[in-house]
């Protein structure tokens, strides 16, 4: 069963910056696509960022609007690893932030969280104001 870790969340003060991990682990294991969703308390899960690439190449990126410009997806392959970076934190972009990915190729903005198939436990992310 393929997991996913996640790490680098914690408290920061607002327009302070944070980069979260999300690893694999299982070595062998290559995903298509990779994604950052979040959930606050009494909130939906809300789509933050994908990455999708094959071929050495990146086919798509794609950030939630709440996030644009601030936020940024990237990937290393051979850590098969993806990051989040964000910069100029806001008190709402306080959640938990989950990583996920999926095993096949698919041709979409891979912005639901039923386009993927594998998810990490979750870190929390708090921003203070």
């Amino acid at each position: 069963q393929v997991q996913l870790v996640e790490s680098g969340g914690g408290l920061v003060q607002a327009g302070g910056s944070l980069r979260l991990s999300c690893a694999t682990s299982e070595r062998t294991f290559r995903s298509t696509a990779m994604g950052w969703f979040r959930q606050a308390p009494g909130k939906e899960r809300e789509f933050v960022a994908a990455i999708h690439w094959g071929g050495g190449s990146v086919y798509y990126v794609g950030y939630g609007d709440s996030v644009k410009g601030r936020f940024t997806i990237s990937r290393d392959n051979a850590k098969n690893t993806a990051y989040l970076q964000m910069n100029s934190l806001k008190p709402e972009d306080t959640a938990v932030y989950y990583c996920a990915a999926r095993e096949t190729d698919y041709t979409g903005t891979y912005s639901s969280s039923y386009d993927y198939d594998y998810w990490g436990q979750g870190t929390q992310v708090t921003v203070s104001s």
